[in-house]
């Protein structure tokens, strides 16, 4: 007993002595998206100011693919010493509900180290729907039970936003699937699809041409990137259905690491010009403390549960 208290005592030591100089190599920063496209860039910006912060690179490994789970799987299988963490989006938690058979458990397999940012979304309408504001869509939803349609991609942030409208809005509206938000964008400015949840920079794009209307923003707060939309919140108290990234690390990582990036990502998000970077990508920086990001997960995963249930959400869609 006296032997394994020992070997239990120095193993402590070296992990408190391997935390105190972390990090003392170069950092592999796993991102779950492909290379390109905003998700690729905001991943890009953490780890670049990391890299500055530390002192040490933060290299860019993109493994994106089904959905973020070619990234966690091998991130999971990972060393947890802190020098390999992950960036994931809200499919973190989608991934779970879709009947596919994972060969790790996100949750227990993944300690949570920072909620970095949040990625709201914004209700599009064409400009031909009789709807000028949130109210007048519900009471026109209403009154049109499946005759309104809105358009996004499956199982992501902008599906469950629209998903989460229907339920606390109490209205039926039919959901047409696109393969990525990008390819419905010419059918909502031409009217073919009367409205949709698309991501910030989409939806700013759109109302410049004029034939679409910007009515909401998916987060409970308004957008500092659209001040003047409201937020769905205003309108159903207690709506919240944002895209958001945040750091993972295996599971078993030493707190003192998780703390260090942890802190060191919460002091970044409050740098103006990183900040200014992240919002001119429709990113609100924000940068959590493990715990806070544990509790987020926790809601989260039980939101995204009862939806994805509701709508039958399955990957064979």
């Amino acid at each position: 007993m006296r032997r394994l208290a020992l070997v239990v005592g120095w193993t402590f030591l070296a992990l408190i002595a391997h935390a105190a100089n972390y990090p003392a190599k170069p950092v592999r920063f796993v991102v779950a998206f492909p290379p390109g496209g905003n998700a690729d860039l905001m991943g890009r910006l953490i780890g670049q100011s990391l890299s500055e912060t530390f002192g040490r690179q933060f290299v860019i490994d993109n493994r994106g693919g089904a959905g973020g789970v070619i990234a966690e799987q091998l991130v999971a299988r990972s060393a947890p010493d802190g020098y390999t963490i992950l960036l994931v989006s809200l499919a973190h938690v989608v991934n779970p509900n879709l009947g596919r058979k994972l060969t790790y458990d996100p949750i227990t397999d993944l300690d949570p180290v920072s909620l970095a940012v949040s990625v709201p979304n914004v209700l599009v309408v064409h400009k031909s729907l009789a709807a000028r504001s949130v109210p007048e869509l519900i009471a026109l939803a209403k009154s049109k039970p499946g005759e309104l349609n809105y358009a996004s991609s499956y199982a992501t942030s902008l599906h469950l936003s629209g998903e989460l409208f229907k339920a606390m809005a109490g209205v039926d509206i039919v959901y047409i699937n696109y393969k990525s938000g990008g390819l419905a964008v010419p059918d909502i400015e031409a009217g073919r699809v009367q409205m949709s949840f698309s991501v910030i920079t989409t939806a700013l794009n759109m109302a410049k041409s004029g034939r679409t209307r910007l009515l909401a923003v998916t987060s409970a707060k308004r957008s500092a990137v659209l001040p003047e939309v409201p937020a769905l919140a205003e309108f159903l108290p207690g709506y919240e259905l944002t895209g958001w990234q945040a750091i993972l690390a295996p599971a078993g990582t030493p707190r003192t690491i998780v703390s260090t990036l942890s802190g060191a990502i919460a002091t970044m998000m409050r740098k103006p010009d990183l900040r200014q970077k992240l919002l001119g990508i429709g990113a609100s920086p924000i940068g959590s403390t493990p715990e806070e990001f544990a509790r987020y997960r926790k809601a989260e995963f039980a939101k995204v549960t009862q939806l994805a249930s509701k709508a039958g959400l399955r990957t064979d869609k």
